[in-house]
């Protein structure tokens, strides 16, 4: 019914934190991404390479690492489709490992860092469990975004057709005429899941391109 035009593309291992008990140190392949953006330890300076929450050595919560994307964060692969099963245990997880609940004896320092990693987190998990959302931070994250509220690139077909769907809920008085337009719209998710996997592709294509460019 209508066409995205788009200028580009789009495990855990546990260690037990000092204090903590019951509650496990997530470690996953993202973290070692964090690690590498790894700044002094705000409590005893150490310079370690950390799983990006605690400190390696005096096991005190860090602030989040402003680098690290939803998809790193939630340790999922970067790409439209993902285990939502998977999703969902991790942001559990993490919700066990940082939420603010487990940090009312701590610092004041770790209390607000608990604030921020559980703030972090919920958005990311919203984030990347609604398809459409999840397909629009693929494209912030290859640099193309869709500010709200504009009809961006959108031909009048489309937006008609639009106007039309409104009008057809609007008017729908019986179960079944709701249905119809769920399924309508059902229809358009699709193909839009369609597009977004195959900008994962070209995202592929774009990354070797880059790679070509690069002086011998």
């Amino acid at each position: 019914m209508w066409v995205w035009k788009a200028g580009a593309s789009l495990r855990l291992r546990g260690l037990q934190p000092a204090g903590v008990p019951g509650r496990r140190l997530l470690r996953s392949h993202a973290a070692s991404q964090a690690g590498s953006n790894w700044a002094r330890c705000w409590h005893c300076g150490d310079s370690g390479r950390g799983d990006g929450f605690f400190c390696p050595r005096c096991r005190a919560l860090q602030p989040p690492d402003p680098t690290r994307d939803y998809f790193s964060l939630m340790d999922c692969n970067r790409s439209f489709k993902i285990d939502i099963t998977k999703l969902q245990n991790r942001y559990q997880q993490l919700q066990r490992l940082i939420h603010p609940d487990f940090f009312s004896q701590k610092s004041q320092t770790e209390k607000d860092f608990s604030e921020k990693h559980s703030t972090l987190v919920n958005d990311a998990y919203k984030t990347l469990l609604a398809p459409l959302s999840r397909g629009l931070y693929l494209l912030k994250l290859h640099g193309i975004e869709i500010p709200e509220g504009t009809d961006y690139e959108m031909d009048n077909q489309f937006l008609m057709e639009i106007m039309e769907i409104n009008e057809k809920l609007a008017e729908a008085e019986s179960e079944d005429a709701v249905a119809d337009v769920e399924s309508t719209v059902q229809d358009d998710f699709e193909k839009a899941k369609e597009i977004l996997t195959k900008m994962k592709y070209f995202s592929n294509v774009e990354e070797k391109v880059k790679l070509k460019k690069i002086p011998l």
